[in-house]
C-alpha cells in the first residue's frame, strides 16, 4: 500500500472507530480488505476511477460471493467517506459488483441433543473436579443466555452478582444489552467461582489472561463427543443458534430475541424464522382470525 493510500485508510478507520463505534475486529477486517484492494490496483486506491474499480471487481470472480460482498461494502463505505470529507468529488463504487447469495441457515442442535450434552456435563461436574465444574458453567452461559464466544471468554470475574438475574454486556459497536441469567447458570457459576483464583480478573482465566476462543471451541467439542454427538456438528456459535431457535420455538417474540442476541438489524434475527418455519405455519393456522372462520 502506498503512503497516500495508507494515510487515507487510517483517516477512514479513525472515523469508523470514533463515529460509527466499529469494533476492533471490524476495523481489522476493513483494513485488510482495503489493503488488498490497494495492492491489486498497484496503489492509487484513493484516486481510482470507475474503470479501475471495475477491473478490480473482475479480479474477484474466483472469490466466494460473501467475500466479494464484504470487500465491495468496505470500498463503498471508504469512497463515501472520501466524498463526505471533500477528498474526492465523485464516488466510483457504482462499478463494484453486487453479488447475490443466500445466507446459509445456521447449524442447530435439537433439544434432545442439548439435553444429552447437559447430562454428561452435569454428571462430570458432580465430582467437583475444577475443569468439569468450569465446563458446566460455560455450557450454562452459552446455551442458557446465548452469549457470543468472545463475550463469554472475556467476562470479568465480577460480572455476575448474586441475586441479579441478568448481565450488562458491551456488545458490537460499544452497545450495551441486558442478558438474562437463569438460576441454573447462576448456581453453576457460583460453584465455579469457588475454584477461580482470587487474583484473577476474569471469570474464566486461562494462561496469563482469560480462556481463549480456541480453547473454548475445543472444550465445547469435547463435551459433544462425551455425549455421543459428532464434534464437527457443534461449536460455541452452534449453541448460541440453539438458544435462539429453541426460544423461538417456545413462543419468544422476534424483537425480544433480537435484543437478547444483540443484533443491530432485525434482518439478522429473521434467519431463525426459516429454521423454525413449521412452528410459524402452525401459529398462523391456529391464531389468525380467519383460521376459525367458516365459509
Amino acid at each position: 500500500m502506498t503512503p497516500d493510500d495508507q494515510a487515507l485508510v487510517d483517516r477512514f478507520l479513525d472515523m469508523m472507530a470514533a463515529e460509527a463505534g466499529a469494533s476492533r475486529h471490524t476495523l481489522n477486517a476493513y483494513r485488510s480488505d482495503l489493503e488488498r484492494s490497494s495492492e491489486s490496483l498497484g496503489g492509487g486506491l484513493g484516486g481510482a476511477d470507475p474503470e479501475a474499480i471495475g477491473r478490480l471487481g473482475g479480479q474477484w470472480r474466483e472469490l466466494a460471493p460473501a467475500t466479494v460482498a464484504r470487500r465491495s461494502a468496505a470500498l463503498r463505505r471508504f469512497y463515501g467517506f472520501l466524498v463526505d470529507e471533500g477528498l474526492r468529488n465523485d464516488d466510483p463504487s457504482a462499478a463494484l459488483p453486487r453479488p447475490r447469495f443466500e445466507r446459509p441457515l445456521p447449524k442447530i442442535l435439537d433439544t434432545e441433543e442439548v439435553a444429552r450434552i447437559f447430562e454428561q456435563a452435569e454428571d462430570r461436574a458432580v465430582s467437583g473436579q475444577a475443569n468439569a465444574v468450569r465446563n458446566l458453567a460455560l455450557l450454562e452461559l452459552l446455551y442458557g443466555s446465548g452469549l457470543r464466544a468472545s463475550e463469554l471468554v472475556t467476562m470479568p470475574r465480577a460480572a455476575l452478582r448474586k441475586g441479579q438475574p441478568f448481565l450488562i454486556l458491551g456488545g458490537k459497536g460499544g452497545k450495551e444489552r441486558l442478558v438474562p441469567i437463569s438460576s441454573r447458570a447462576e448456581l453453576a457459576v457460583e460453584r465455579w467461582l469457588e475454584q477461580v483464583p482470587k487474583s484473577s480478573a476474569w471469570l474464566f482465566p486461562g494462561g496469563k489472561s482469560h480462556l481463549s476462543r480456541v480453547r473454548l471451541f475445543q472444550i465445547v467439542r469435547q463435551m459433544a463427543a462425551d455425549a455421543g454427538i459428532p464434534p464437527e456438528r457443534i461449536s460455541p456459535h452452534v449453541l448460541r443458534h440453539a438458544f435462539a431457535t429453541h426460544l423461538l420455538s417456545g413462543g419468544a417474540d422476534l424483537r425480544v430475541l433480537q435484543s437478547l442476541l444483540g443484533h443491530a438489524d432485525i434482518a439478522t434475527t429473521q434467519i431463525y424464522t426459516h429454521v423454525d418455519s413449521a412452528r410459524l405455519v402452525e401459529l398462523v393456522n391456529s391464531r389468525h382470525p380467519l383460521a376459525t372462520r367458516g365459509r
